[in-house]
């Protein structure tokens, strides 16, 4: 599975890839439990778990103290596969229920969400708000139909493409940019009829722009960034992002590498594509979704190791984007940790942004999204 599945442990929904925390401190003052602003990572990882034996995970102090803190209120977090391989179906099935038994394990931290008070409940109650997402439509094989069975089992975000063409439409790296099969124009209409949140991420020009066209309900691009900033595959170009928002969608920027043209990404990176995609797209269209773990990389010659090796089974299987760096590690410096939002709120603020923007950007907005899409 993909390096960057939602727990950075093992497991039926695990990764290939375990990185460790990071281990600096963090802030430890409390955000406001009552405050009426969220922060939404609209395609991140829960890690923080140690497992004392197989298939038994237990939240670390450092992960309980951040949920504690509410240093994220909700995590959209992918539960199944992604490429084209064998037995989609079945594994995203076992990872589903996989999620399904680590929530019900820890009640008092973790809460499913499926609906917009769903995310409210969660976060009165001082928990971690988990949602269910694909980041491929392989787990399909075909049968569009299944769009309804996975709604049903509590998915509520599901991406058209990985990177590669599938059978729903071309994703990024492919060079033909055939855009959207009649397959992938059924399954759109099955994701808006389930009330299910329909992702664009990873996916060519075309198949972004015919699936905001064919799409009847507002649709997200939850991680990637501006194309008109880094000229890189994964990055979206300016028309795109604009017919998203027109569409009533929203655009989350990722803290990957890609947002900067080579070498280890900075904050100001970050914030040049944060300032760039809300002069595109509005305040009202911009969101954040990290691609990055909860709490963070620890950087050392253990994890450096792990990370070459995953880069270069992603080459071998082909689903690696170009210029992913065995040296240069997937995350922004400056914002590596679990304190991550709040240090990206201040420097916005600092950047001369108001309170209001900076609470859309930092999760409102993706929470509304949600909820607009999620009830019908």
């Amino acid at each position: 599975m993909d390096r960057r599945q939602f727990l950075l442990a093992a497991g039926a929904a695990g990764a290939a890839l375990a990185i460790p925390s990071v281990t600096r401190a963090q802030n430890r003052r409390p955000r406001d439990r009552g405050a009426a602003s969220f922060y939404v990572d609209a395609q991140g990882a829960l890690d923080g778990f140690d497992e004392p034996e197989p298939g038994r995970y237990v939240p670390t102090q450092k992960l309980i103290d951040a949920i504690r803190e509410r240093r994220i209120d909700l995590i959209s977090g992918t539960v199944a596969p992604v490429g084209n391989g064998d037995h989609r179906y079945r594994d995203s099935v076992q990872g589903i229920l996989e999620w399904d038994r680590l929530i019900a394990a820890h009640p008092t931290l973790l809460a499913k969400i499926e609906s917009a008070a769903d995310i409210r409940a969660a976060r009165a109650a001082g928990k971690l708000g988990i949602v269910y997402n694909f980041q491929d439509t392989t787990a399909l094989e075909g049968d569009a139909a299944r769009v309804d069975t996975f709604a049903t089992l509590g998915v509520k975000v599901i991406q058209l493409t990985y990177n590669k063409r599938n059978l729903a439409g071309d994703g990024c790296l492919e060079r033909a940019n055939a855009g959207l099969s009649d397959f992938g124009r059924e399954v759109v209409a099955r994701i808006n009829r389930a009330n299910v949140l329909l992702d664009l991420s990873h996916a060519g020009p075309r198949t972004i722009a015919e699936g905001i066209a064919a799409s009847t309900v507002s649709p997200a691009i939850t991680h990637s960034a501006c194309r008109a900033l880094t000229d890189h595959p994964r990055n979206t170009p300016d028309a795109e992002m604009r017919a998203l928002a027109d569409k009533g969608g929203v655009f989350g920027v990722y803290l990957m590498p890609f947002i900067r043209p080579r070498g280890q990404p900075v904050k100001e990176d970050l914030l040049r594509h944060l300032d760039h995609a809300v002069n595109v797209c509005g305040e009202d269209h911009v969101g954040i979704g990290t691609d990055n773990p909860f709490l963070g990389y620890e950087l050392n010659d253990e994890t450096r190791r792990r990370h070459r090796e995953a880069t270069a089974e992603r080459v071998r299987r082909g689903i690696a984007a170009p210029n992913e760096d065995p040296e240069v590690m997937l995350y922004v410096e400056g914002y590596n940790g679990g304190d991550r939002y709040d240090r990206i709120a201040a420097d916005l603020r600092r950047r001369g942004w108001s309170a209001a923007r900076v609470d859309k950007v930092m999760g409102d907005n993706f929470v509304r999204l949600f909820g607009q899409v999620w009830s019908g």
